[in-house]
């Protein structure tokens, strides 16, 4: 039997990578230990968006383990566009989604529902924990060791999925249909506040070495200015913790009082949740 085991994920700060790839790895270590199989792996990483302006296709020769993080409780929506060009043709479909300790909500269920459209047969699904984006304390360091061991035991059981005789049978997740709205923090009055169009400000440490122009998954920052902004910011993280100089900031009162919410309230350790 031929299969080809791809890897796809967007991970502006790398705990969606480690998680998807860890899965990919262990389960092609796994599969590749059947005499009668021949595995293909490949990787696609589309944070960056030049990567995302190319459709991507599969067939029924293909297990794809695809990965997004969670924002307010939902699929980023700046990948809703890219994720509905991915078609599936009966490709085998393994969605994870990676949250900061707080909750996925109804991140799970969609980006299933958009695999499903897509032509893709879920046959398992995850949701892990790694470092929130707007913090370097909440699920600090994580995905961690404890972490990477779910990720082997869950590889494990979709090998074992993989080759059990018979048809495949797809999972339910958890997750509501409709989805709930996009999570909104408050404000010191109760009442919802907008940060979206909160930006990272850039202090007197930089050193104009351009690593956030080239990691920023918008393609937002100015390579002439870098303190400047020529697009949108998702607060992906990806320039503040990526900044060799910490020169990167944030400094919004609603984005800081959210952020430190956060921080006191979700501290108590959550751990992944699998569907298989």
């Amino acid at each position: 039997m031929n299969k080809t085991i791809t890897s796809m994920y967007f991970s502006a700060t790398g705990t969606t990578k480690k998680i998807v790839s860890g899965i990919a790895k262990k389960l092609s270590e796994n599969v590749s230990e059947k005499p009668d199989w021949k595995i293909v792996t490949n990787n696609l990483d589309f944070t960056l968006p030049g990567v995302r302006l190319k459709p991507v296709s599969f067939s029924e020769q293909d297990v794809v383990i695809i990965g997004v993080p969670v924002y307010a409780g939902r699929v980023p929506n700046v990948l809703l566009n890219y994720l509905n060009t991915i078609s599936g043709h009966g490709a085998l479909a393994v969605p994870v989604v990676v949250y900061g300790n707080r909750n996925y909500d109804d991140a799970l269920i969609e980006l299933n529902d958009i695999l499903k459209f897509n032509g893709f047969k879920v046959i398992a699904a995850g949701a892990f924990i790694g470092e929130h984006s707007f913090s370097l304390t909440l699920a600090k360091n994580r995905p961690d060791e404890k972490d990477m061991v779910i990720v082997d035991d869950f590889a494990d059981r979709l090998h074992t999925k993989l080759i059990t005789p018979g048809e495949f049978q797809t999972v339910a997740v958890k997750g509501n249909q409709p989805y709930r709205n996009y999570y909104k923090p408050k404000n010191k009055d109760d009442n919802p506040v907008d940060i979206r169009k909160v930006t990272p400000k850039t202090n007197s440490h930089c050193i104009d070495c351009k690593l956030c122009v080239e990691v920023c998954p918008m393609g937002s920052i100015d390579r002439d200015d870098v303190s400047k902004l020529c697009g949108i910011c998702i607060k992906c993280g990806a320039c503040v913790k990526n900044c060799p100089s910490q020169a990167k900031y944030y400094d919004d009162p609603d984005y800081l009082r959210h952020k430190e919410e956060l921080e006191i309230e979700y501290t108590a350790r959550r751990e992944p949740e699998l569907f298989l």
